[in-house]
């Protein structure tokens, strides 16, 4: 049997190592599949090279940049509570495809900071989804492929209904995420809502104050990577690289209004209203898209995808993640960085 560490190293995950075949990549599920292993590769890298800074929209946001210049462009979004180090393992290997791969904070989010004090720190999905269109605008990128899970997910499928012409292609782990605030009145199954105590937590005061104290938030976030990837195998300092970039000063106001937003406790901004009608009516998604559901995620509704299958119009591939988590990207890197080249060239197939 093929372990973990020796199949990371043979897909060229290592440090300093070489360029990761497009065929090497393509082989990776049918590698674990054969050998039985997790559909994951240990983690290689611990950092990106650099972080730079682009002021885009409301934002001065902060983001990793790694591959060509003039690549065709991949931006990969984070969910909560987590950060860029998501796709600190999936970005190398795109970037030696020859993919120009930007990985940006959210807003509250490690270095991305609001230009304005007197700014509200707005959560709801399409004030973030519009952070995405700043971005590329303020970087000249007219169209790139986007890939999220999380909050990522929900803010690509966003863009990818609403502004097509920006959206190359999708990858999005748990399918169509745009939230119907509607629907969201609705009780679900006890296990399902057992799932989001920290939703629940968030809409009152003590949750609130949780989220701004530095131990609590710590513990709080730790408690949820662990009991939603429960067979990823992490250890504290991954786990700390990533809660450094809870320490923004806006973290725990878009945090708190994220949730509430989505449960009605919270009033957005009337600026949106326009873009939030749209998005209720669950806009179809017509660009090349591969949906990725993770096994051992609480939240991968059942049915292999079949619950979000008619928002999907375009070119589409779904695929289930055996032994997989939340936190698809970090955990499942490989197969990540593949569905990521897949969902590009869908429409050559």
């Amino acid at each position: 049997m093929i372990s973990r560490r020796s199949f990371g190293k043979a897909l060229g995950f290592g440090t300093g190592a070489a360029a990761v075949s497009l065929a090497g990549l393509g082989s990776a599920q049918t590698a674990y599949a054969a050998s039985g292993a997790p559909l994951g590769t240990p983690a290689a890298h611990t950092c990106f090279p650099r972080l730079k800074q682009v002021r885009a929209g409301l934002l001065d946001v902060g983001y990793a940049e790694v591959g060509p210049a003039h690549g065709p462009a991949v931006i990969c979004l984070h969910g909560w509570p987590y950060d860029i180090h998501s796709y600190v393992d999936v970005a190398p290997p795109l970037a030696e495809q020859g993919y120009r791969v930007l990985v940006p904070y959210l807003r509250g989010h490690g270095t991305t900071r609001f230009r304005s004090a007197g700014t509200f720190r707005n959560a709801q999905q399409s004030a973030i989804a519009l952070d995405v269109i700043a971005r590329m605008d303020a970087l000249k990128i007219e169209k790139a492929v986007l890939a999220g899970f999380d909050w990522g997910s929900r803010t690509a499928d966003i863009v990818a209904a609403l502004w097509p012409e920006r959206c190359k292609a999708l990858v999005s782990v748990s399918g169509y995420l745009v939230t119907d605030r509607e629907a969201n009145l609705n009780p679900l199954a006890a296990k399902a809502e057992y799932a989001w105590w920290y939703q629940y937590y968030f809409a009152t005061e003590r949750g609130r104050l949780a989220m701004q104290d530095k131990d609590l938030r710590r513990d709080l976030t730790r408690l949820v990577w662990d009991t939603v990837s429960p067979t990823w195998d992490f250890d504290d300092a991954t786990f700390e690289r990533t809660a450094a970039a809870f320490d923004n000063p806006d973290y725990a106001a878009i945090v708190i209004h994220n949730y509430r937003w989505r449960l009605s406790l919270a009033d957005g901004e009337r600026r949106y209203d326009a873009l939030e009608k749209r998005l209720a009516a669950r806009p179809v998604i017509g660009v090349p898209t591969v949906t990725l559901d993770a096994e051992r995620d609480p939240f991968t509704a059942p049915g292999g995808g079949a619950s979000y299958r008619d928002r999907f119009t375009g070119a589409y591939e779904h695929r289930t993640l055996a032994g997989i988590g939340h936190n698809v990207p970090q955990e499942a890197p490989a197969a990540f960085a593949q569905a990521v080249i897949d969902a590009d060239h869908l429409l050559g197939k």
